[in-house]
């Protein structure tokens, strides 16, 4: 059946309440509202299974990447946080993800780690999916399985797009209830003291995206280029290009939840939903 819920979702630690600096508790509270809104919404569409576009994940050359084991397992220790998840993954789904997207000429591999037998291995969790997943379906009883993929820098955006378009095909085909998260911060080049310093290009990348969200148009991504995208310093942009491409025009409209750029790097909160034709 056709996807179920789709959404443009953060991966900064500091949406997590507990995860925020003890002398800073407000801070990205707009970004935890809507992050605890796409949550609502999640629950409310019962997906069976998800599929999360991270871009903090395995990285190949020349290739995408979709994760083939039985879990995915990470914490938020590097950011400062003991929370930690384990999540199941749908190797079914992700296997077939793998064939859609393979089947559309675009190089793809199947990722495992650790035990030599995918059934047993479990493989490392990114905070790009951890920290969406707190909200969406990670800690819910039972949890929701994930599929993971992996974006490809080095592959041409119209790639990406049709990456999309397979992933949507995969999704309808599966006969499960799917989400699609698009795991993405956006411009990190907001304050010179960041780890990437200032640049505007940011500032401007990103009021391009809540505009095309605001505008009804945030399906069109494509448009920006990635030349844009790497000079604005983003994570977001190759994500956004495979939900484009899974939701197509076909009826899927967005709404921004929430925007802002709190410390470095901008954060938004998107979902998107099928209107009645």
């Amino acid at each position: 059946m056709p996807l179920v819920f789709a959404c443009i979702a953060p991966h900064g630690s500091i949406a997590i309440p507990e995860a925020k600096p003890k002398d800073r508790p407000t801070l990205a509270n707009a970004t935890t509202a809507g992050m605890q809104e796409l949550g609502r919404r999640f629950a409310a569409a019962e997906p069976d299974v998800s599929i999360v576009l991270t871009p903090h994940n395995i990285h190949v050359e020349g290739a995408m990447a979709v994760i083939d084991a039985v879990a995915v397992s990470g914490d938020l220790v590097q950011w400062g946080s003991p929370i930690s998840l384990r999540i199941p993954v749908d190797r079914e789904l992700a296997l077939s993800v793998r064939d859609a997207i393979r089947e559309a000429g675009i190089p793809v591999v199947a990722v495992s780690y650790g035990a030599n037998d995918p059934v047993t291995a479990v493989f490392p969790m990114d905070w790009a999916v951890l920290i969406p997943a707190h909200f969406m379906g990670g800690r819910s009883a039972p949890q929701v399985p994930v599929a993971v993929v992996a974006p490809a820098r080095d592959l041409s955006d119209d790639v990406h797009v049709r990456a999309g378009q397979a992933i949507g095909r995969a999704a309808a085909a599966s006969r499960k209830r799917v989400a699609l998260i698009a795991s993405c911060d956006h411009g990190h080049g907001h304050d010179a003291k960041g780890p990437y310093g200032f640049t505007p290009k940011s500032k401007e990348f990103d009021e391009a995206i809540v505009s095309q969200i605001r505008d009804g148009d945030g399906l069109r991504f494509s448009r920006l280029g990635s030349a844009f995208a790497r000079e604005a310093k983003a994570d977001s942009y190759w994500q956004m290009l495979m939900l484009e491409g899974a939701l197509g025009q076909d009826g899927w409209k967005g709404e921004l939840l929430s925007y802002e750029a709190p410390t470095y790097f901008g954060m938004l909160c998107a979902a998107y939903a099928q209107q009645a034709s």
